[in-house]
């Protein structure tokens, strides 16, 4: 009972920074359908969505795989690793996108995680997982890197290969790829160490 009350308030963080988030950029654009293509350029949004999703289902007392959990959990972290080290601060905002920012930057990408620590069943991944989990922002690149190039304008500055250069853009993609794999084997470590008894989520196997 104590992991889906927990999951509820994630996948409702979650979901409440992309409606705020959408309702700050439909101001902007005027239509739902510009809104709706503009948001879905960000790796930000699409990890809500995974995180939305994931969790929502662990509320319902749907099956979902710790493989499915721990994939979420470390794209919603990844999240929150590159907005600390790299993204924070390069714009100002205030009102409904502040608070979006924060829901969808910050307080997601801490409380997804925590709800591993503490709920999820222990034990259950293994070491090619991180490779798995590792197609989800492979993916992303190039679909990222077309709508660039095709609409003159990068979700993130780091991928930009206008400004940097296809060179320095490989390297950065190489780098954060790096980053999120060992991260992974990080997450599978944990799980290993602390394997145990069956938890609080035998119900989300």
């Amino acid at each position: 009972m104590m992991a889906r009350l927990a999951a509820a308030i994630v996948a409702l963080t979650a979901l409440a920074g992309l409606c705020v988030q959408f309702d700050a950029t439909l101001a902007q654009t005027g239509s739902i359908g510009e809104t709706l293509w503009t948001l879905l350029r960000f790796f930000t949004i699409w990890a809500n969505i995974l995180v939305v999703i994931t969790f929502g289902s662990i509320v319902l007392g749907r099956h979902v795989s710790p493989r499915h959990v721990g994939g979420t959990v470390l794209a919603i972290l990844l999240v929150g690793i590159i907005y600390g080290l790299l993204l924070r601060g390069l714009l100002s905002l205030s009102g409904g996108a502040l608070l979006a920012d924060t829901l969808l930057h910050k307080v997601t990408p801490l409380l997804a995680p925590l709800w591993w620590i503490v709920f999820a069943r222990k034990g259950q991944l293994s070491r090619r997982d991180p490779w798995i989990w590792a197609i989800f922002p492979a993916a992303y690149l190039p679909y990222a890197l077309v709508r660039g190039m095709a609409e003159g304008a990068y979700a993130y500055p780091f991928i930009n290969v206008t400004k940097l250069g296809g060179g320095q853009v490989a390297i950065n993609a190489l780098l954060i790829a790096t980053g999120f794999v060992l991260a992974g084997y990080a997450l599978v470590w944990i799980d290993g160490r602390f394997s145990g008894p069956p938890s609080r989520l035998r119900s989300t196997r």
